[in-house]
């Protein structure tokens, strides 16, 4: 990508493709990307650091940007160590630079950092507040927990660009190319899901703004179409319906729930759902499969019955939409058990304490393997979800 966003904004993020998991818990097959970035004017200020996996690397594209000039600020938006991972070592470098953040973030600092003294270093900004640097103006609206209680989002006056921090980001390093909507959906959803209320704050506030680009924590630099990214963050975080269509999420045993969550979409493709898509929650990435719940107006849910419960993954998958604030969806149950189906009982009592939740009857109990004359059952739930 080009180093350079604008004339005096340089990007100095650095790409990780070498972590597996995001978090310890999303698979991120094309990796994942630090983003930071630099303004030079006539004070200079890095806008974040990066995960101190990749110090070395960071720290050299920030002197090859600064070529022989010294920062005089640091802006921490986000005190994640994916993030912030390189504080302590960028203090010790430039020992007289000042640390801007929110006061919940200072706060946090020496959680992070053992040993390290921020307090002669560290600015508190609040709402508003704004800190010029010559031509350009940076000012600061606090976006908290979207996703962490300390966040904050920083504005540039000079070239109307916004420093989104986790807002706007998505999966994937800059060096893969890919198409932008499904991982950061999968991003969002995973990740900022429980938070929809307070990403509604924080759109709110950029709506009255003249935004020319997002320059995101991870992920591309936005800078055309601002309008179809900022609308499916609209979407997202009202838990809008972006896809008509059934998301079938199933948890099988020895194939049998399978075999019955197959012949579902068979029966609703036939009947005309405009959408159907079917995630095997033992082997599909669970990150995606909470991706396609949230995306679409309906699900059905399929599980094996498990030491008088539910077989894991689906307890996993719907504790998962739970924690993530799953809502506003139609969803229909089917269940199966040898000799004491209890799992829709089990899936009934999650579903039912999420909001806005309504559970489509007739469930549908399977004893073993379905049958011919489980079909008539299976097609009273595929025209009662349809309705």
């Amino acid at each position: 990508m080009d180093k350079m966003i604008t004339r005096d904004i340089a990007y100095i993020g650095v790409d990780d493709t070498d972590l597996d998991l995001f978090e310890s818990q999303y698979i991120i097959p094309n990796g994942i990307s630090y983003n930071s970035y630099l303004i030079k004017d006539e004070k200079i200020a890095i806008m974040d650091t990066a995960d101190n996996r990749k110090i070395d690397e960071w720290l050299g594209n920030l002197r090859t940007a600064l070529d022989g000039c010294t920062p005089d600020y640091l802006v921490v938006q986000h005190m994640e160590p994916d993030h912030a991972g390189c504080i302590a070592e960028i203090l010790e470098e430039y020992p007289a630079i000042k640390i801007v953040a929110s006061a919940r973030a200072i706060q946090m600092m020496p959680q992070f950092f053992e040993g390290k003294d921020f307090s002669q270093n560290a600015i508190a900004v609040k709402e508003g507040d704004t800190l010029s640097l010559g031509e350009h103006t940076l000012q600061f609206f606090m976006a908290p927990m979207v996703h962490w209680p300390e966040v904050m989002v920083t504005y540039d006056k000079k070239d109307k660009v916004v420093f989104s921090a986790d807002g706007f980001g998505k999966f994937g390093a800059l060096s893969h190319e890919e198409d932008w909507a499904c991982e950061a959906r999968r991003y969002y959803f995973n990740i900022c899901g429980k938070y929809g209320g307070p990403v509604q704050a924080l759109l709110k506030k950029l709506a009255t703004l003249d935004v020319e680009c997002i320059c995101p924590l991870h992920g591309p630099i936005l800078k055309e179409n601002l309008g179809y990214y900022i609308g499916l963050y609209d979407a997202w975080s009202k838990y809008d319906v972006e896809t008509e269509g059934v998301f079938i999420a199933y948890a099988s045993i020895h194939g049998g729930t399978a075999a019955v969550a197959n012949v579902m979409a068979e029966i609703l493709r036939e009947k005309g759902a405009k959408k159907v898509s079917v995630a095997d929650l033992s082997r599909d990435d669970m990150a995606e499969a909470i991706e396609d719940a949230f995306r679409m107006d309906k699900m059905i849910v399929a599980a094996a019955s498990y030491d008088g419960g539910v077989f894991p993954v689906m307890h996993d998958f719907l504790h998962h939409l739970q924690i993530k604030a799953y809502q506003k969806r139609r969803v229909g149950i089917i269940e199966n058990g040898s000799w004491a189906p209890c799992a829709g009982r089990v899936m009934r009592g999650m579903l039912e304490q999420m909001k806005d939740v309504e559970i489509v009857e007739p469930m549908v109990t399977i004893l073993s393997r379905m049958k011919q004359s489980d079909r008539a059952a299976l097609e009273a739930l595929a025209d009662a979800i349809l309705k």
